[in-house]
């Protein structure tokens, strides 16, 4: 039996986004012509055309903004387009912001949040070419992923039109985070609180990103969601999977991903633990960063040095050539509101590689439950620098301890995230909900 004809909203096949991979390694071996996307303009880049190659970008004749933000639209043409895989390929690109940008990150779009004007500034319309769109490809069932008002509102209008089953994905805690700062706050918490809640009405079955936001989800919404995370390609993970654990002159300390919410000062933190090592030691680790852009920080610390991203296709190797890899989440409330029930894309591929993992991060998130739990990584659960350099310094002087969270790492996600064993899983769940609606 053919696998199910599926129509994805909101999220692209993508490399630099945590969705997009998880999304790419769950549909991994569904044939491309069953596959379909609908998406904005904002967020079609690094796309994996491998997995999916046909899109609906969402353009002017259904992304309608408020007067007189409209003005300040660029025009986008609505309607299908094909990817090349060539042209798809690569790692994403860090570009210099502009002063513009600059401005609209930092005061037009904190405004607009503060006011409460983000939730109302713009909408998804179902435009007669979408339709008539949706119509001919006639998919058996839908798949989403939405972390913002429109984004649910969307799906919500998709699935009465389609009159398909779907599948909504959660992959973070957004509905904990997204309206919390000015005087309207609790009026739009409670609105979104709504929507969100109509849609799930809306949806036959429920996806979670971890076991801990399944179980919180189930108090707050009482609805059952099923934990679906990133799976990994045993495989291509092994490719360059690391075995011999003596370390050269200057060994390294890895972390590859963004720059964010959630993940600032502990980056920091361990630049600071890294210098004190050294200092204390007599040790030359360095602490790379290959992230999308350049912290402002990095200049005051002796160890940091920054990589440029590369192509997923590389991550192994890069991956297995670091001495260490860094898992970090903050500390602060903000922090732990958002990332307190997710599990990162890359915590699976970090255990995969057989680098050992040091985790910095506070005991109460699912992450570091989960390698407290299953002894995966070396953590450390207080937000105290002295306390992460001893943990790099153990790292660092004891071979025994890096064999050993290594291999525990690797038993770990050969046993629950080989991608074969979860795809399996997520074929029955989809193809049990073929023929249902709500």
């Amino acid at each position: 039996m053919p696998l199910p004809k599926t129509l994805i909203i909101g999220q692209p096949f993508n490399n630099n986004f945590g969705g997009g991979i998880t999304q790419a390694n769950l549909f991994g071996g569904w044939s491309k012509d069953r596959l379909a996307v609908v998406c904005t303009d904002h967020i079609f880049n690094n796309i994996n055309a491998e997995a999916c190659d046909t899109y609906y970008i969402l353009g002017s004749e259904e992304y309608k903004w408020m007067f007189p933000f409209n003005l300040l639209q660029r025009k986008v043409a609505s309607g299908e387009r094909k990817v090349k895989t060539e042209t798809s390929k690569g790692a994403p690109v860090a570009a210099k912001a502009n002063f513009r940008t600059r401005l609209i990150d930092n005061y037009f779009y904190p405004f607009l949040e503060y006011t409460g004007l983000f939730h109302s500034l713009s909408r998804i319309e179902l435009s007669d070419k979408l339709c008539k769109w949706i119509d001919e490809y006639n998919p058996d069932c839908i798949y989403a992923q939405a972390s913002s008002r429109e984004g649910v509102l969307f799906c919500k209008a998709i699935q009465e039109y389609a009159k398909k089953p779907m599948i909504y994905h959660v992959m973070d805690d957004w509905p904990s985070t997204i309206s919390q700062k000015g005087p309207f706050k609790n009026y739009w918490h409670k609105r979104i609180d709504r929507e969100l809640r109509a849609m799930m009405d809306r949806a036959t079955v429920l996806l979670s990103i971890s076991h801990a936001m399944a179980r919180e989800y189930k108090k707050r919404y009482g609805k059952d969601f099923t934990t679906f995370h990133n799976p990994i390609e045993i495989d291509f993970w092994k490719s360059h999977q690391r075995n011999n654990y003596e370390l050269d002159a200057t060994p390294t300390i890895l972390y590859a991903g963004r720059i964010g919410t959630g993940i600032q000062t502990s980056l920091e933190s361990l630049a600071q633990a890294v210098d004190k090592v050294n200092d204390e030691l007599k040790t030359s680790v360095q602490f790379v960063l290959q992230t999308k852009d350049q912290p402002t920080w990095i200049e005051k610390y002796k160890c940091v040095k920054h990589k440029a991203m590369v192509a997923y296709k590389e991550l192994p190797k890069v991956f297995a050539e670091a001495d260490f890899l860094y898992l970090p989440y903050d500390f602060s409330a903000e922090s732990i509101r958002f990332i307190k029930y997710s599990m990162p894309t890359k915590a699976p591929e970090y255990m995969i590689s057989g680098t050992p993992v040091i985790v910095f991060g506070p005991g109460e998130t699912a992450l570091v439950e989960d390698a407290v739990q299953n002894k995966w990584a070396l953590t450390v659960t207080e937000n105290n620098v002295g306390k992460l350099a001893e943990a790099v310094a153990a790292l660092v002087t004891d071979i025994n301890l890096r064999k050993q969270i290594a291999a525990t790492a690797i038993s770990i996600a050969e046993t629950n995230y080989d991608s074969e064993k979860v795809r399996n899983r997520f074929r029955e769940v989809m193809a049990s909900m073929i023929g249902k609606t709500n």
